[in-house]
């Protein structure tokens, strides 16, 4: 059947008219001059807390910046706090089997990660980074202040175990609060990791080059931040945790979150703003509704009949991939595709895009290979805040007369991470750049590493964890601490830790500089959605092998009592996972290729009125 497709034309830009042959008078000449200096002083795509135009001199830079650190530090130290040492009071206090309590900080963890895409979708579209900032901030502060009181008061706890009698669950209500509390600091976490970095370089300029360095200063800052506020929380608030109270940890939690969001409250003034921009989701929806209203067209032949309008510098050239998908043909001009007025009104978005958007759609479709393949990296990160931590709880954690807290045993990922990234700095860079004339690893590389030593890390924490159960079998199973120490989970921290070093840094390069311009906040939630994922499949993975393997007379490798149970053959399963997501990674890899389109000749006719029709 023969339809007829409009060849859609791009919009010529009016070339400028040389100032020289422009008359002035010196009224007009003033005016100029004026705007030569509001332009000096204002910030091109950011307004102040009034809505005017932000004034260079009197907004942004270093320190509102530093103001909303603060706020950063706390949700890392409420998070961390929180999820490395849950597991011991959900298996101790709360009386739970291990695979539960483990699958509950998992949950916690993935739900964390997940809401930071609700966070990013209302912060883009509706409320702003400020506005997100200040609510989440309150509602995390909520929800610790709510985990202080559950832990406190004794009616919301089982009682504590008994010789003459097993230990008593905890119950409906009482799980029901604990969860409330957990999902109000989750949904807190959600929306500042959405949007403190980004606000925080909503404060420079990046078209100025004294701004643009200072930029640069704040990121390390901000991961300085995010390292101090993790080594306070597996450290200091652990150790107050077990030696101390709970309910004091987290209620310190609650008053340092306050006082930060009050810091962030006092720099309204000084703060710049950037406008809504819409959300990247909707408009992957919108070309995928446009392609599909025309799924019965053929896309045109020659590339430049698709609808184009947006500025030459900031187009995207046709490339002919994903042409199965046929997302092309968001991009066919075709009735119904203009708003009211003809060619020359505005497209109605939702059944015709430019070709750049269609592209940016293809270029985000392009990441999701080695997306998936770094899901599993998280998967065995998350062994390291529960099963690693019940490990340490039942074996010699004593230095002289200081016992090292189970859950503070997550202090070595954070020294792997920072050693390995003072290693890759000092010394790999400078012989790479030598060797390679690469100033160091590429994003792929640096993701394949970190999958590599996760790998490696599964496999010594089988090991370590075959020598402990060997322990257990000689001393007897109900010993609670048995006679060997803990530092033998050092190999799968350190391993895993420098992994992350690796896979966090390339993930984050990779996302950002291979994704569109204006899909930037979808590219790092496609990042964080990886950790989410993780923690998700983690928690699958548990119950799957807990009702495989938990059938008959045994309680199978997760039993309720790890010492009675087979964890080294669910680290060796999760090895043989690694492994193999490893070898397809590889793959995705070799299969990527960096988008370098060619140019297409782009048809000039549409703006003064006149169209082509195209036979096909």
């Amino acid at each position: 059947m023969r339809k007829l497709v409009k060849c859609a034309l791009t919009v010529q830009e009016p070339k400028p008219i040389p100032l020289v042959l422009v008359p002035f008078s010196l009224f007009e000449l003033i005016q100029v001059f004026a705007m030569e200096e509001k332009m000096s002083w204002a910030v091109s795509d950011a307004v102040d807390y009034k809505g005017f135009p932000a004034d260079r001199s009197k907004t942004g830079g270093w320190v509102p910046a530093a103001l909303i650190l603060g706020v950063e530090i706390c949700e890392r130290l409420s998070t961390m706090g929180i999820a490395v040492n849950l597991v011991t009071y959900l298996g101790g206090t709360m009386h739970l089997p291990s695979s539960t309590s483990a699958n509950t900080v998992t949950d916690f963890m993935g739900t964390s990660f997940l809401l930071c895409l609700l966070g990013g979708f209302l912060a883009d579209s509706f409320l702003g980074r400020y506005r997100i900032i200040a609510i989440f901030a309150l509602i995390q502060t909520l929800g610790t202040a709510m985990l202080a009181i559950s832990t406190k008061l004794p009616r919301l706890r089982p009682p504590p175990c008994q010789p003459a009698r097993p230990c008593e669950q905890a119950d409906g209500l009482q799980m029901g609060i604990l969860y409330l509390a957990l999902n109000l600091v989750a949904l807190g976490t959600g929306g500042l990791k959405s949007s403190v970095s980004g606000f925080g370089t909503d404060q420079f300029d990046d078209k100025d080059e004294k701004e643009k360095a200072q930029m640069a200063y704040f990121f390390n800052r901000f991961f300085l931040f995010i390292s101090v506020g993790t080594l306070t929380a597996v450290t200091v608030l652990v150790y107050v945790q077990d030696e101390v109270s709970r309910s004091i940890a987290y209620g310190a939690c609650s008053v340092a979150m306050l006082v930060a969001i009050l810091v962030f409250l006092s720099g309204t003034r000084r703060y710049r703003y950037k406008k809504c921009s819409g959300s990247p989701i909707v408009q992957i929806m919108q070309v995928v509704a446009a392609s599909n209203k025309k799924r019965g067209l053929e896309v045109p032949y020659d590339a430049g009949c698709l609808y184009e309008d947006g500025p030459e510098g900031s187009r995207i050239h046709h490339t002919d991939q994903f042409q199965c998908g046929c997302l092309d043909k968001a991009a066919i001009v075709a009735e119904g595709g203009f708003m009211k007025g003809g060619h020359n009104s505005a497209p109605n978005p939702w059944k015709l895009c430019s070709v750049t958007r269609v592209e940016e759609v293809k270029m985000m479709i392009r990441l999701l290979p080695v997306w998936a393949t770094t899901i599993i990296f998280w998967t065995t990160y998350a062994q390291m805040i529960t099963f690693s931590v019940e490990q340490a709880s039942t074996m010699e954690r004593s230095i002289g007369s200081f016992q090292i807290p189970a859950g503070s045993l997550t202090v070595f990922f954070v020294a792997a991470i920072m050693i390995t990234l003072a290693v890759y700095d000092r010394f790999i860079m400078p012989v790479w750049k030598k060797w390679k004339g690469k100033p160091g690893f590429s994003h792929l590389q640096r993701i394949a590493i970190g999958l590599f030593l996760s790998t490696l890390g599964m496999s010594a924490a089988a090991i370590t964890e075959r020598k402990r159960l060997s322990v257990t079998a000689s001393v007897g199973l109900d010993n609670t601490t048995l006679p060997v120490s803990v530092f033998l989970l050092i190999p799968q921290f350190f391993l895993v830790g420098s992994g992350e070093a690796f896979i966090y840094t390339g993930q984050l390069d990779f996302f950002i500089t291979q994704s569109p311009k204006g899909m930037k906040t979808m590219s790092t939630g496609l990042f964080l959605m990886t950790l989410s994922l993780g923690f998700f499949i983690s928690s699958f993975l548990v119950s799957v092998v807990k009702k495989v393997t938990g059938t008959g007379a045994g309680q199978g490798w997760l039993a309720d009592n790890i010492n009675y149970g087979r964890l080294d053959c669910f680290y060796g399963l999760l090895t043989v996972l690694s492994l193999v997501n490893f070898v397809v990674y590889l793959v995705c890899a070799a299969w990527y290729k960096p988008q370098n389109p060619k140019p297409t000749m782009q048809m000039e006719k549409i703006g003064n009125g006149s169209s082509m029709e195209e036979k096909v």
